[in-house]
C-alpha cells in the first residue's frame, strides 16, 4: 500500500458514527477488529460487518476513540 494514506485510525472499541444511518435507525458501530478489512458491530442491533477499510473510510462521519467513553 505505498503511497496511501488513512484519514482515521480505527483501533478496537472506537465508536464510528456513518453518514447514513444502519436500517434499524442507528448510525453508531463500535468496532470489534481491525486489519486489512475492519469487523464494525452496530450499537443498536449489533448486527456485525466487515468491511474494507476504504469502504469504512468513505462512509465514516467520526470516530471516538475508545478512551473517550464514560
Amino acid at each position: 500500500m505505498a503511497g496511501k494514506f488513512f484519514l482515521y485510525q480505527y483501533e478496537v472499541g472506537d465508536i464510528v458514527t456513518f453518514k447514513k444511518p444502519h436500517p434499524c435507525g442507528n448510525c453508531d458501530w463500535r468496532v470489534i477488529a481491525v486489519g486489512g478489512e475492519i469487523k464494525v458491530k452496530c450499537a443498536g442491533c449489533e448486527r456485525i460487518q466487515v468491511l474494507k477499510r476504504d469502504k469504512i473510510e468513505k462512509a465514516t462521519k467520526s470516530v471516538r476513540k475508545a478512551d473517550d467513553q464514560e
